[in-house]
């Protein structure tokens, strides 16, 4: 049963991502963050980018790879709650134009930071981290593997 007249989607996580202006939403937001880090005036460009680039990858894998179910959605009865949300949107398929979109994010900004912190070796230790910490759950060959059991239940 569908509540309230949806839309026909059972997991609304596998589709809210592919919705009308969502990418631009995602890159404005990003945008945003940065330009709220930048009115500081005791922190460096190189800091503010690398915060903007820690601040995006931790929250990114919080809420692609940790979340697990489907939060807002009562009637899921349990057939989406051992799958993180990346493993979830568009239905667990690989390559899509969103998945891509995803990945490609993280490693443009983390381009950027890399620029703009001229390539200082302890920004780029950092921001290095936070990429793959972010970018490698995202590889297909870690589809449904829970790695030392962390996020298993």
């Amino acid at each position: 049963m569908m509540v309230g007249g949806a839309h026909g989607e059972i997991n609304p996580n596998s589709s809210w991502l592919n919705s009308k202006g969502m990418w631009l939403a995602y890159v404005l937001g990003i945008l945003i963050i940065h330009l709220i880090l930048l009115s500081f005036p005791f922190l460096s460009v190189a800091v503010v980018w690398t915060l903007t680039n820690l601040v995006h990858n931790f929250t990114m894998f919080l809420v692609l790879h940790t979340v697990k179910g489907t939060p807002w959605e009562p009637n899921d009865q349990g057939m989406s709650r051992r799958l993180t949300h990346w493993e979830q949107i568009d239905c667990g398929e690989q390559f899509t134009a969103t998945r891509k979109f995803l990945t490609v994010v993280p490693i443009a900004l983390f381009f950027l930071t890399s620029f703009y912190t001229k390539y200082d070796s302890l920004h780029f230790g950092i921001n290095f981290i936070a990429l793959m910490l972010v970018l490698l759950p995202k590889l297909p060959q870690f589809h449904l593997v829970r790695i030392f059991g962390i996020n298993k239940y």
